[in-house]
């Protein structure tokens, strides 16, 4: 095993225990689903999967964490839209 294909190996299993930690502590109520840290867990994780698939040929799960990874961006930037509103006018 070359040291290409060990650091796609190392970046999967490393994405999928982002993602694994992101839904225990969302399960556990640790973390909220609009919350940052957990979209980001998830872009992260989305992004180590689709190198990961796109490297090793699996297509369909590449598109589903860029889709995934999209998902995610979206709503940290609704999340954030959300809580500039939210602030109060500095006048």
């Amino acid at each position: 095993m070359n040291a290409e294909i060990i650091v796609i190996e190392v970046i999967g299993w490393t994405a999928a225990a982002i993602i694994l930690a992101a839904y225990i502590l969302l399960s556990l109520g640790k973390l909220e689903p609009r919350g940052y840290l957990y979209q980001w867990m998830n872009v992260t994780g989305a992004g180590g999967f689709i190198v990961n698939s796109g490297y090793n040929g699996a297509l369909p799960s590449a598109v589903l964490n860029i889709v995934w990874a999209g998902m995610g961006l979206f709503t940290l930037w609704s999340v954030w839209r959300a809580r500039q509103s939210a602030r109060p006018a500095i006048s």
